[in-house]
C-alpha cells in the first residue's frame, strides 16, 4: 500500500533553516512543498535549490501542510507557530521555543487543545554521541560542560544562554531527572550589548552538580560533556560525536583497575534525525522526542539563569 508523502514546509530558510528545507527535500516519505522567508531573494534561492515554491508570507502555506518546521528569529516563533498549531499542523520550532515564557504557555496550552504535535528543535539530543552516552549515564554526581563557540554574526537578537547554554539545560533536564534546587550564574556582555560568555552552577534535588560554560567569542569551538558518578566517568564530544567511558572494577583479591575507553557510535546528522523523528511523530501521532513542554522546562530554567545573571551588581 503506497502511504502519501507528508507535505512539509519551512518558514526562515536563513542560517539555520536553510538546513531544514535540505533535510527534508531529501528524505524519503516527505514533499517540500514549500520555503518561506520575509527576504524574498533569500526564499528564491532556497526554493530553487531544492525544487520547491518560495513564499515571502507565511500564512500563505497554513492550511496547505501536514506540518512546518519554524527557524525564524526568536521574538516570531510564536506569532508564526499559532496560526499553523490552530489549523491542526504539527510544528516543530527552533530553539528557543519562544522568546518568553508566557509565550511558552501560550503555544503548548494551543497544541495540547488542539491536539497537534508540538516539538522544540533541541537538536543535540539527536547527537548519536548524546543518544550512545545517555543510557550509560546513572545518578551523575557532578557534571562539566563546555559550549565555547567563533563569534558570528546570528542570533544576536538573543543572548548567549537562549542561543547555546539552552542546548546543555536541555541536555540537563533530560539526564538528570530531577529538579533544579539552586542556581549560581554569571555572564559577561563583550562584543555585543547581550551576554556573550555565561557560566551556571546548578544544584539538583538529587544532590548532582552541574557546571556549565557557554561562550559565542572563543577562538575554537569546543563541545564537550563530562559526567561523574559512582566508579564511571563518561564523556562526549559532540561535534566529533565520540564517547568514553571508564569503570572502576573491582577484581579478587586485588586492587581495583580502570576498564574502558571508546564507545561505538554511528555518526549521522543530528537534524537530520530530529526531523526524521518529527516526520515519525506525525505519520505515527505520537508525541516528538523532545516535546514543546520540554522545550518550556529549557526555556524556564535557561530564563532563571538569564534572571539571575540579570540581577548581578555586575550585570
Amino acid at each position: 500500500m503506497n502511504v502519501a508523502a507528508l507535505r512539509l514546509a519551512v518558514v526562515g530558510v536563513g542560517h539555520v533553516g536553510q538546513h531544514h528545507a535540505r533535510v527534508l527535500a531529501e528524505m524519503p516519505g516527505v514533499e517540500l512543498v514549500g520555503v518561506a522567508d520575509i527576504k524574498p531573494d533569500r526564499a528564491a534561492d532556497v526554493a530553487a535549490r531544492w525544487s520547491t515554491v518560495a513564499y515571502t508570507d507565511a500564512s500563505e502555506l497554513v492550511g496547505r501542510v501536514d506540518g512546518v518546521s519554524i527557524a525564524t528569529p526568536t521574538a516570531l516563533h510564536v506569532e508564526v507557530a499559532l496560526p499553523f498549531v490552530e489549523s491542526g499542523a504539527a510544528v516543530l520550532v527552533e530553539k528557543p521555543l519562544a522568546a518568553s515564557l508566557a509565550d511558552a504557555d501560550r503555544l503548548v496550552a494551543a497544541a495540547e487543545a488542539r491536539g497537534a504535535v508540538l516539538a522544540t528543535g533541541h537538536t543535540e539530543r539527536f547527537n548519536p554521541a548524546v543518544a550512545a552516552a545517555l543510557p550509560l549515564v546513572s545518578r551523575p554526581r557532578f557534571i562539566e560542560i563546555h559550549r565555547l563557540g567563533t563569534f558570528l554574526e546570528r542570533s544576536l537578537d538573543i543572548d548567549v544562554i537562549f542561543d547555546l547554554m539552552i542546548h546543555d539545560l536541555d541536555v540537563l533536564l533530560a539526564v538528570v531527572g530531577s529538579e533544579v534546587d539552586a542556581v549560581e550564574a554569571v555572564g559577561v556582555n563583550v562584543l555585543t550589548p547581550r551576554v556573550d560568555i555565561a557560566n551556571a552552577r546548578l544544584r539538583f534535588a538529587s544532590g548532582c552538580i552541574a557546571n556549565v560554560t557557554a561562550s559565542r567569542i572563543s577562538r575554537d569551538r569546543v563541545r564537550k560533556a563530562r559526567f561523574f558518578q559512582h566508579d564511571a566517568y563518561i564523556s562526549i564530544d559532540y561535534a566529533a560525536q565520540e564517547v568514553e567511558m571508564y569503570r572502576l572494577v573491582a577484581r579478587n583479591g586485588g586492587r581495583p583497575v580502570i576498564q574502558g575507553g571508546r564507545v561505538d557510535v554511528v555518526a549521522d546528522e543530528p537534524l537530520r534525525r530530529e526531523l526524521a523523528d518529527f516526520a515519525a511523530a506525525i505519520r505515527e501521532r505520537r508525541p516528538p522526542a523532545v516535546t514543546g513542554r520540554d522545550g518550556r522546562a529549557a526555556l524556564a530554567l535557561a530564563s532563571r539563569v538569564s534572571d539571575i545573571i540579570s540581577a548581578s551588581p555586575s550585570a
